[in-house]
Order: structure tokens, then sequence, then C-alpha cells
């Protein structure tokens, strides 16, 4: 019996390029669709689903990426608060099905490095840095963390919470104010400014969503084989970019400079000047080619041509 794998939040970014990988290593793949506008439905759903994918485990092991949130920076503490109530009763319910009638579990959360380490100090950050969110959404993020930490502790579930760096690439979700590079394509494409809130040397660590859903898929794979073990890993390139550079990079594809306008917001507030990372966990998932900047602006550029039909 192939292990199942399901992705909570497989329609986002993250999530569907997870859900692309591990089916092209051939890997049984498990989404659903969850109404998350409605949080008792949203429970009922998710509830439902969590046993029927336990359940044809047939008591095997099981895997679980949860990638769902639709919080952003300047959603409400009520927001994030609902949101995180959802899924620490979708963890106890997980518990509950699987106590002593399951093969091990492996869980992975995709968190935020730029939310946890917003007021940290001393970049680059590694998984011993002491997170200091600033906003709800950083403290959102690392209350999460401490749900899955203690899912794990609680059912001997191997937990890895992954830290995750700027990702982009085809599949963002337009209509959210984040993601700079795929607005900077929308922007080209319909000749029209895009606002940059941050100044031009703040630095960024950039991950394509594919190389991202790589190391995930074999994070997945290492938890397996390591039994009940909890980890908190940064997903991450390596390589730092200045939004003056990424605008240059953005040059270079375009073959046009890009339209920017440098604006003013109180979300700036909450947001690092210095986001440089370097993991120190499981570094064996880092070696790797990554994709260069210019190719993943280029791929993300066609991937938004297409959605907007030019």
């Amino acid at each position: 019996m192939d292990t199942p794998t399901w992705v909570v939040g497989g329609g986002g970014l993250l999530g569907s390029a997870v859900t692309g990988e591990l089916g092209r290593r051939g890997l049984r793949v498990e989404t659903s669709q969850i109404p998350w506008h409605d949080g008792d439905l949203a429970r009922r759903v998710l509830f439902a689903e969590a046993r029927r994918v336990i359940d044809t485990a047939e008591g095997g092991p099981w895997r679980l990426v949860w990638c769902a949130g639709i919080g952003v920076n300047g959603t409400t503490s009520e927001e994030f608060a609902a949101e995180n109530a959802v899924l620490s009763d979708v963890l106890d319910e997980i518990a509950r099905i699987t106590r002593g009638s399951s093969g091990p579990g492996v869980v992975l959360h995709a968190s935020s490095a730029g939310g946890v380490y917003a007021g940290s100090s001393g970049a680059p950050f590694t998984e011993d840095t002491d997170p200091v969110p600033l906003g709800d959404y950083g403290r959102a993020k690392l209350a999460a963390e401490q749900l899955m930490h203690r899912f794990g502790a609680d059912t001997g579930s191997s937990v890895v919470v992954g830290r995750f760096a700027n990702l982009y690439g085809p599949g963002q979700n337009l209509t959210k104010p984040q993601g700079l590079i795929s607005h900077l394509c929308r922007g080209y494409l319909m000749s029209a400014p895009i606002s940059i809130y941050v100044p031009m040397d703040t630095m960024r660590d950039y991950l394509f969503v594919t190389d991202a859903a790589a190391m995930v898929a074999d994070a997945l794979d290492l938890a397996q084989s390591r039994p009940g073990e909890q980890v908190t890993k940064i997903f991450a390139s390596g390589q730092s970019t200045t939004i003056g550079a990424l605008l240059g990079a953005c040059r270079t594809v375009f073959r046009r400079k890009p339209t920017v306008v440098l604006a003013s917001s109180p979300l700036a507030n909450v947001q690092a000047g210095d986001l440089r990372l370097r993991s120190t966990v499981w570094t064996e998932l880092d070696r790797r080619p990554y994709r260069t900047l210019p190719a993943g602006i280029a791929a993300t550029l066609e991937a938004t041509r297409r959605s907007l039909g030019r």
C-alpha cells in the first residue's frame, strides 16, 4: 500500500507545486476542496477528509503537508486566531483518529521565515536565531508552529516546521497583496505601475516554488526515515537579493525598466530590512541546483501572461 500524502492548501502557490512534485515522483497524493470561508463547515470537511485519508493508509504510515492559510500582513489578529483555531482542531481530530490504530505519521507545516524573523537581529538568520515577529502575521505563524510541535509531542509523529523564504513562481494568487515578482510581471503586462513600500536596499531570499516543492518532497522522505523527530527547517535558496537588484533582473527579462512607485505603508514597519537566511538543519536538503532569478522571473512572466490571456 502506497503511503498517502494529504496536501491541505493544494490550490495555493506552494501546495499546488508540492502536489505536482509528489505526482511526478509517482507518489500517492490526496487533496481536498475546503470551504475556508465557513470555519464550522471547514472543520467538518477537514475532519471527514482526515478520516478518509488515514483510513486509506490501512494502518500504515501517512503524511500531511499543511500549506493552507489565507492571511497576509494586514490581516486582523481575529482572523489569524480563527485560522489557527481550525488548525488546532484538525490536529486534535487527527490525534484522536490515529490513536493506537495507525502507522507513524509525518507532518510538514509551511511557515514564514519573513514573518517570524521580522524583528530578529544578526542576519543571516538560522534555525538557532530567536524568532521575533513584529506583526500579527508573524505572531500567528509562530503560534501555528507551536501547535505543530505540540501535536508531534502528543502523538509521536515526525514534524517538520518549514520556515520558507520568499516564494515566487507560477500560481501566485494576484488578488493577495504579496508576491512582488508576480505583481511586477503583471504590472509589465498591464502597463501599470507597481507600488513598493520598502527601501531599495531591502534584502530578500527568493526561492522558486518548484525548487521549494522538491525540497518539501525530500524533507518528507527524510522525516519518514526518522520516526518521532521534530525539526524546524529553513527552506531558502541561500542567495539574497536587494529590491534594487530584483528590479534590475526584471529589466533584463522584460527588456524595459519596470514601472514602480515608491510609497509608504504602516505594514512596512513589520517587515525586516535584511532577511538573509542560512539553514544549518538537515543541510543535505539544501545541496541542489536552484533556478536562477532571471530564469524564475521569465517563467513567472510567461505563467502570468497565460493567466491574463495575453
